[in-house]
C-alpha cells in the first residue's frame, strides 16, 4: 500500500510512535496507582482515549505496554556512532553517557518506573527472559560490526552473553532500590566485567 501524500510515511510513523508512547504512559500510570494486576486492557484504552480494538492494534497484550522499550532505537543509534577506536565494552560504557546526556529527566525517570515494574513483578520477570535472548542477539550483532567479526562467532556470542547477564543482574539490583540509578548501576556493572569481574 502506497502513502498518500498528505500523510508521507514518515509523518504517518511518528505519528503511531506518538500514540504508542500515550498509551505506554497511560499503562505505566495505571499500574503505578492501581497495579498491574488489577489494571485492565479496557482501562489502559479509556485513559488513552482509544477503543480497546486500536489498543491492540499497537500492543498484542497488557504485559506488551512494560515490556516495549522506545529507548531501544536511540541506544542503537548511539552505540553505532561510538569511535571506532573503543573496544566493545568502551563503546558500550561511551553509550550510556550518550543515553545520560540525552534523555530529558522525566523522560528517563518514566524508563527507570517501567524497568523497576519488570523486574518487580513476577509475571513480568518471566516475560523479560524472552527478551534477554533478544539482547544477546543485539549485543553480538553490535560487537560484530565492532570487530570485524560475525555475529555467531563463538567468542562474540560469549561476550554478548556475559554483558547481558551483568546487565541483567545490575537491572534486578537497581529494582530492588527505589532510589537507584539504573545507567549509573549498569556502568558500574559493565565496569566490572571489563575488569575481568574480580571478587
Amino acid at each position: 500500500m502506497t502513502s498518500s501524500p498528505a500523510e508521507p510515511t514518515g509523518l504517518r510513523e511518528r505519528k503511531k510512535a506518538r500514540t504508542r508512547a500515550a498509551i505506554q504512559r497511560h499503562a505505566l500510570r495505571l499500574f503505578h496507582e492501581q497495579g498491574y494486576s488489577a489494571t485492565t486492557v479496557d482501562q489502559i484504552a479509556a485513559a488513552a482515549e482509544i477503543s480497546p480494538s486500536t489498543f491492540f492494534r499497537y500492543f498484542p497484550t497488557k504485559e506488551a505496554t512494560v515490556l516495549y522499550d522506545a529507548l531501544d532505537p536511540v541506544l542503537i543509534e548511539a552505540a553505532l556512532a561510538q569511535p571506532p577506536e573503543l573496544s566493545p565494552i568502551g563503546a558500550l560504557r561511551a553509550t550510556m553517557d550518550t543515553i545520560r546526556e540525552q534523555i530529558p529527566a522525566d523522560e528517563w525517570e518514566r524508563e527507570r518506573q517501567r524497568q523497576m515494574l519488570v523486574f518487580r513483578e513476577p509475571e513480568l520477570r518471566s516475560a523479560i527472559m524472552e527478551k534477554f535472548a533478544e539482547g544477546i542477539d543485539l549485543l553480538a550483532g553490535l560487537a560484530a560490526r565492532r570487530t570485524g567479526r560475525a555475529a555467531d562467532d563463538f567468542e562474540v556470542r560469549n561476550w554478548a552473553g556475559a554483558v547481558a547477564g551483568v546487565v541483567m543482574a545490575a537491572f534486578l539490583g537497581a529494582a530492588a532500590d527505589p532510589e537507584a540509578d539504573t545507567l549509573v548501576a549498569v556502568d558500574e556493572a559493565v565496569a566490572h566485567l571489563d575488569a575481568g569481574l574480580p571478587l
